[in-house]
């Protein structure tokens, strides 16, 4: 299977009157045509931000610092507004996370559907109509001929969703990135959401990025996962993987933090703290503040991630621990600089 999606050593920060906020450091993955990525972690890990670095729409004191990002080969970083411009919508397109604020409440939802087709194609406005209504009724939208002459006011949560569906997927797009796309719907609804992505993805053949804190939209989605925190990926690996065999201390937090049947009539176990300061990021591993198994190591020096099979790799001093009491790791006098974990 080809690489569609390939992310290289991926640094982007915003720069503020109170400093350089590095909001994305060093974000390394691939995406296969077909796939379907799952990108987790709290809220300011740099999952969306990495998402807007691929399409170049990022505020305007934000800056790809390095780094690479290539699209079928093409290198976007650098390449330009007028190429963007043919990325987006056409290869790229983007559910973001409140469909409300995304339509334009003083257009129809016709106009704002068409108008992006009549941007990215060549159809003419009686071909984009055509297209917008064929669309409408893709993602089981009711009456489209009626809903293309409303506003987004007159539809629900979960319609005015699918309306974004639709025009993200108008121009056939080889990569959708959905961007907490069920944050603000009920269950039931994020259910028939998560459905109707699943089989327009397989019925088009395009590669899906999920960004989400929701692991239960990963499991039911995703054949990839990324775990993100403080701007950096912790762990990665396929789902089964990631479910099953976390290596990561944050990771194995996230999943102690889930309800399941197992629970039932147990306290949760939340992570303790709060996020670090993206303006001080500290020497050591970000995350070792908050964890209960930090060690001296931690707070000093960052584990690179590392090789736990072939579907599976996680940057943790933990890993390294366990690897040299069971012999898998041979050290002579410690660690590099002398201090063993």
């Amino acid at each position: 299977m080809s690489t569609l999606l390939e992310v290289k050593d991926l640094h982007t920060s915003f720069f503020t009157d109170a400093g350089e906020v590095k909001a994305v450091n060093g974000v390394s993955f691939f995406l296969d045509r077909g796939k379907v990525l799952g990108i987790v972690g709290e809220s300011g890990s740099g999952k969306s931000v990495t998402a807007y670095s691929i399409m170049q729409i990022l505020a305007g004191t934000g800056k790809i610092v390095s780094g690479s990002i290539k699209l079928d080969g093409q290198e976007l970083v650098g390449a330009g507004e007028s190429v963007m411009r043919t990325v987006r919508g056409n290869k790229v397109s983007i559910i973001f996370q409140d469909p409300m604020t995304s339509l334009n409440p003083t257009y129809t939802i016709g106009k704002q559907l068409m108008e992006a087709i009549l941007l990215h194609t060549d159809r003419n406005r009686k071909e984009a109509y055509d297209r917008a209504v064929e669309m409408l009724r893709l993602v089981n939208v009711n009456d489209p001929e009626k809903r293309m002459k409303q506003y987004p006011f007159e539809h629900s949560g979960g319609m005015r969703q699918r309306v974004m569906i639709a025009m993200a997927l108008a121009c056939e797009p080889d990569i959708l990135i959905a961007d907490e796309p069920t944050t603000a719907l009920d269950v039931t609804i994020q259910a028939q959401i998560l459905e109707l992505m699943k089989s327009l993805q397989e019925e088009l053949g395009m590669a899906i990025i999920m960004i989400t804190h929701d692991l239960g939209v990963v499991a039911q989605m995703c054949d990839e996962v990324i775990v993100m925190y403080a701007g950096s990926i912790c762990e990665q690996g396929t789902a089964d993987e990631i479910f099953y065999n976390p290596c990561h201390e944050y990771t194995k937090g996230l999943m102690r933090s889930i309800p399941t049947v197992h629970t039932a009539g147990k306290k949760l176990r939340p992570i303790s703290g709060t996020p670090i300061d993206l303006l001080n990021m500290p020497a050591g591993c970000p995350f070792a503040p908050r964890c209960d198994n930090a060690m001296k190591i931690c707070l000093t020096q960052r584990c690179e991630s590392m090789v736990i099979n072939a579907d599976h790799r996680s940057g943790c001093w933990m890993n390294v621990k366990e690897g040299i009491a069971n012999g898998t790791i041979a050290v002579d006098n410690g660690q590099e600089g002398g201090e063993q974990p």
